[in-house]
């Protein structure tokens, strides 16, 4: 269960503050989805960072599993925009920092990940030598090397061609109904909403404060952007964005 409750972040200080999260409140269950979509700049990534514990809220409370997040927990897991690679470093050594860095390295693990992913075959090149989408997989994979319990993820997609988003989409579907984390995403792309929220918090301008909450309960198919109800999803989030 993560519970965010009246959560505010501001951002500087004295007159310099800028506010960018106001008055936030949601539930997620165990191992369900949830999008985040608003307009570029409202506050959306503040609070991811918040929810990751890297940022630490003006007033509000975030839990997850009954434990006040106060700092980076090992269970939770974040992909950034630009997957955050080590342009030094190999595809198999970029994949398994977080198991370095915690003095842990199960090869046979990340090789499991890295096939899975359909990296294996790549595991000696570095960041340059790769595609976008390829280095978006590996993010992934450095994500969910240490198995977390929920992923986080900043716009992972962005910048990405459409056909490669999608791709990577139904990756991300099919993680998510084999491993059973609880997955948060931040967007601002109405499709990716809509195939990959089961509940979608629609977020104002900056300050980000909940404008609508659509509920999608029909996702979770690889053939869902085909389903009538899926059109209806995004019709509702065109209006509540347009409200």
């Amino acid at each position: 269960m993560i519970n965010v409750d009246a959560v505010t972040i501001d951002h500087g200080q004295g007159e310099q503050t800028v506010r960018a999260v106001e008055n936030v409140s949601f539930r997620l269950e165990k191992g369900k989805s949830l999008a985040l979509i608003g307009p570029s700049g409202c506050g959306k990534t503040s609070l991811l960072f918040a929810l990751s514990g890297l940022l630490a809220p003006r007033t509000g409370k975030i839990m997850i599993e009954g434990e006040e997040v106060k700092r980076p927990r090992r269970d939770v897991a974040l992909i950034l925009q630009n997957a955050g690679l080590l342009p030094w470093k190999t595809v198999w050594q970029n994949a398994n920092l977080s198991l370095l860095l915690n003095g842990d390295f199960p090869q046979q693990n990340a090789a499991k990940v890295l096939a899975h992913l359909g990296l294996d075959n790549v595991m000696s090149r570095f960041p340059a030598e790769l595609s976008e989408g390829m280095k978006r997989r590996v993010g992934i994979a450095r994500a969910l090397s240490t198995s977390p319990s929920v992923l986080l993820m900043d716009e992972p997609l962005a910048s990405l061609d459409t056909l490669t988003r999608e791709k990577i989409q139904d990756l991300f579907l099919n993680l998510w109904h084999e491993h059973g984390f609880s997955m948060i995403l931040v967007t601002h792309n109405i499709e990716e909403a809509a195939f990959l929220g089961q509940r979608i918090i629609v977020f104002t301008e900056r300050p980000a404060r909940i404008s609508a909450t659509i509920d999608n309960p029909q996702m979770g198919s690889l053939d869902y952007r085909d389903d009538p109800t899926f059109q209806r999803v995004m019709s509702q989030l065109r209006e509540a964005l347009e409200v």
